[in-house]
Parts: structure tokens; C-alpha cells; sequence
């Protein structure tokens, strides 16, 4: 299974369209070579790189597994956003206070659909994949405010 993105490389900068200094927005994913048994995609974009915890910026789930793009500034149908760090629902990009950050893109293809409200938190949506994910993949992108 494969994340990827036209706008930027594995471990190359998002462009800043795509963060707080520009229209923050999501950048355009592609997803390929998903696990003919998935039941469901989990998307999560997290920053381990800020001050005091892990940063949520996107968490998204229950999506089809049969999306191949994630088309920029949209979320797939169907699929459940929670509440990021930022204290609302929906993609926040790249805004670090300092130094360049690592931005983790993960996929999860899991065995089945999560039943989870939109408030959930990262420790439980993890703990609601535990035992469920047959693969997972990844896209880096780094980005320093200038």
C-alpha cells in the first residue's frame, strides 16, 4: 500500500499553499495498492516534532477502500473527521512555532469500519485499530515557516 502527493516528495517540504502561511488546505493524496480485505481507511497527519506533545493535524476515518485521490481541500465521502489539536474537525496545516518539523501522513488499512465519535482522540482511535490493521503506509513532509 502506497500514500503519496503530487505537490511534494517522501521527506521533501509541503508547499506553504498547504499551511498556515498560505491557504490551508489539504494537499492532494493518491492512495494505491490497498489490501483486497480492507474493510476501511484511516488517514493521520500528526507532527511528533512539536514542543509538548504529538500534534493531531488531520484524522480521518471509516474511509473507503476503494479511493484511490484525495482530491486538495476535501475529505473522502463518506468517511469521519475528528477533532485535531486545534480544537475543531478538519485538516490544519503545518504551522510550527520554530525549526523545521516532520509532518507523518499515515494510512492504516484495517479489517473493519470504526465506531467512534468525531470527538475521539488519537490515544482512542489507535487503541480502536489495535488488532485490526493489515497494512500501513507513509508520507513525510517537512516544513519550516519562513
Amino acid at each position: 500500500m502506497k500514500v503519496s502527493s503530487a505537490m511534494f516528495e517522501h521527506n521533501s517540504y509541503i508547499p506553504s499553499k498547504y499551511t498556515c502561511d498560505g491557504q490551508n488546505i489539504n494537499p492532494p493524496l493518491s492512495i494505491r495498492d490497498v489490501p483486497a480485505e480492507t474493510k476501511s481507511l484511516v488517514l493521520i497527519m500528526d507532527d511528533p516534532d512539536a514542543p509538548i506533545k504529538t500534534w493531531l493535524h488531520w484524522t480521518v476515518w471509516n474511509i473507503d477502500p476503494a479511493t484511490s485521490e484525495v482530491p486538495e481541500n476535501s475529505c473522502p465521502d463518506n468517511s469521519i473527521e475528528c477533532v485535531t489539536s486545534f480544537g475543531r474537525t478538519g485538516y490544519g496545516g503545518p504551522c510550527p512555532p520554530s525549526g523545521t518539523h516532520r509532518y507523518f501522513f499515515k494510512l492504516y488499512a484495517l479489517d473493519r469500519m470504526l465506531d467512534l465519535s468525531f470527538k475521539a482522540g488519537l490515544a482512542e482511535i489507535e487503541k480502536s485499530m489495535e488488532g485490526h490493521i493489515i497494512e500501513k503506509a507513509e508520507l513525510i513532509g517537512l516544513y519550516k515557516r519562513q
